[in-house]
């Protein structure tokens, strides 16, 4: 099928190509703008912020793309299967019991790899309880992600009404996405994870483009229905953990860039989305937090912005449907 052009003389290629500059642009701003004293501990301090930054803004991007192609629903993000809820639960429960201080001496690495091994695990376990030949079970589980999201919200509410003062506040601290406060020792397992899954997604490539015509006709063309949205649902599990335990919970910046990215490619093409997708989020959080840091002087305001954006796209694209 022959790629459409997203405007006069403009080609779903050339768009990556200007994509790619732009974050190309973005990453060397980032870089130098404001650079002082030695460049031996400038560039590596900030190459270090620039890797984790791209790492959680591609996974993110690839997991949300993902989600709405089995979903065969544009406006759905990985969010909505509870990641974020239990997120949140799941370090409520921890500072609950071993209080404020005795949590912010955790190991690191340790406490990395028991929430991304927890969320991996439920959702792997969710998955094969829920998933079988019935055609209403990938929209059965989505609803009960949905349930299970609203009961981890809940417990999560009640323990955080019942914990003192103090460890509330380091609560809070810990509760919401922060990408200026990535831990560099947990980058290097999280960049394997995300790349192990991006070499996995890339073998699907050719399945998941026949999954956009539905169901029914994936399964008439020969793909493998089941065994495939299997594979991209723990794909989706694995990004969306790695992400969630890297930063915290992130819940409309998926939604942002996706829909970027099919205005712009306006191909069926994966192999076409997915880039763009990804070379948006690096544009958008590494190109925002130059803006935000250099011209603003603001340090942590990049999430809320953001989550405020994609919340309005979110709501503009539901009023949309809603009027069609």
């Amino acid at each position: 099928m022959p790629e459409r052009s997203t405007s006069p003389g403009l080609s779903p290629r050339q768009v990556l190509i200007t994509l790619a500059a732009l974050a190309a642009v973005s990453i060397t701003a980032f870089m130098v703008i404001g650079a002082k004293g030695s460049w031996g501990f400038v560039l590596p301090f900030r190459g270090t912020k620039v890797w984790g930054i791209a790492m959680v803004g591609g996974a993110i991007a690839v997991a949300t793309v993902l989600f709405q192609t089995i979903t065969a629903n544009r406006i759905l993000t990985p969010a909505i299967m509870g990641y974020d809820a239990l997120f949140r639960l799941v370090r409520t429960v921890q500072i609950f019991f071993l209080g404020g201080l005795s949590y912010a001496t955790l190991n690191a690495q340790l406490q990395f790899a028991f929430e991304t091994v927890l969320m991996v695990g439920l959702s792997t376990l969710l998955f094969r309880w829920l998933f079988n030949r019935a055609a209403r079970d990938l929209y059965l589980l989505v609803l009960v992600g949905i349930v299970f999201g609203v009961l981890f919200r809940s417990l999560a509410g009640l323990m955080q009404r019942l914990i003192n003062p103090n460890d509330y506040a380091v609560l809070q601290d810990v509760m919401f996405a922060g990408f200026n406060t990535i831990d560099k020792s947990l980058l290097t397992v999280s960049t394997l994870a995300i790349l192990g899954s991006g070499v996995w997604v890339w073998r699907l490539l050719p399945a998941l483009d026949v999954l956009n015509l539905g169901r029914d006709n994936a399964i008439n063309l020969g793909v493998a229905y089941r065994s495939v949205v299997s594979q991209v649902l723990i794909i989706i599990a694995i990004l969306v953990s790695v992400s969630t335990a890297l930063v915290g919970p992130v819940t409309f910046f998926g939604l942002l860039v996706s829909n970027l990215a099919y205005m712009l490619i306006r191909s069926h093409k994966h192999a076409l989305i997915l880039p763009a997708a990804v070379l948006l989020a690096i544009i958008a959080l590494i190109g925002g937090q130059v803006i935000l840091e250099r011209v603003f002087g603001f340090d942590s305001a990049l999430a809320i912005i953001i989550e405020f954006v994609g919340g309005v796209v979110f709501i503009a694209m539901l009023l949309k449907g809603n009027r069609k």
